[in-house]
């Protein structure tokens, strides 16, 4: 059978991938979330580019645990923090401002490629979101750019920066610049990303990033040092959701997950905190 080839023209596509997940798990009676654009969103293209993965559907559980337990951090963190503003950089076709319960007073600011952006609000269409919302289109591999957008995000701090989906693309060098810009504005108060680990870059490339290089978008960061990357460039870890774990609470988790369970009691400590600690949500705070 020949292998099918992915419909990724370039990294922006990939929001249509995570779109269509967002789709399959809204449309579940026991939804973890609600996303009521998401297929729309996702289109046609979303669903091939899944379907061309190979296990595509089965492994949509890391994305779909992903969304939800950066639901609740976000919503956590607006609380703690007093954030008056959320800085959603790449952006992508997330709609939380759109489907998630808000402050009214709430400003939310969504970056990206002007491509994607308008693309997301021509199918929102005159949908209405929960907070005031704006989109800024920008290119954040432009530091001149990307710093103006930071300064006015900061302008009316305290700021929650998210950065779902995004740190995975970038070189080392790219992260270490993005967190050294974050830091220098004192109104961001927290950072909020998702983190793989080399072995999570390990087992990934054995189904998917063959491909991925191949579409032009392929996997580039995992830190050996996890979260402690993030310390010389002013950020601590504050929260740290393991993947695994939060699926196992979530009950959206792989086939066979006991058996991965039990197997786990009879690992070394240190090879099983490596697997929990694989992929994970992880809120930063100022160092």
């Amino acid at each position: 059978m020949a292998d099918k080839k992915l419909p990724i023209e370039n990294v922006s596509d990939t929001a249509l991938w995570v779109a269509f997940y967002r789709a399959m798990e809204s449309e579940r009676p026991d939804a973890l979330f609600r996303d009521p654009f998401a297929r729309a969103l996702a289109g046609a293209k979303g669903e091939a580019i899944v379907n061309a993965m190979p296990h595509g559907r089965s492994l949509a559980w890391p994305m779909i645990v992903r969304t939800r337990v950066m639901d609740e951090i976000i919503a956590a963190a607006i609380e703690r923090e007093g954030a008056r503003t959320v800085l959603n950089l790449a952006a992508g076709l997330d709609v939380r401002p759109f489907r998630m319960d808000l402050p009214p007073a709430l400003r939310w600011i969504d970056a990206d490629l002007p491509g994607i952006l308008d693309y997301k609000r021509a199918v929102l269409g005159d949908a209405k979101a929960k907070c005031a919302y704006e989109a800024v289109a920008v290119d954040l591999r432009e530091a001149d750019r990307r710093r103006e957008l930071l300064a006015r995000a900061a302008a009316a701090g305290p700021v929650v920066v998210l950065s779902e989906g995004l740190l995975i693309y970038l070189e080392p060098e790219q992260v270490r610049e993005l967190a050294l810009d974050l830091h220098r504005e004192t109104a961001n108060r927290a950072w909020l990303t998702d983190l793989a680990s080399p072995l999570m870059i390990e087992r990934v490339a054995k189904r998917w990033n063959q491909k991925l290089t191949q579409a032009r978008a392929p996997f580039r960061f995992a830190p050996a040092e996890g979260t402690g990357f993030f310390l010389p460039l002013g950020w601590r870890e504050a929260d740290f959701r393991s993947i695994w774990t939060e699926s196992l609470r979530l009950k959206r988790t792989v086939s066979m997950a006991w058996l991965w369970k039990f197997l786990g009691m009879f690992m070394p400590a240190a090879r099983r905190q490596a697997y929990q600690r694989m992929s994970g949500v992880v809120l930063l705070e100022r160092a």
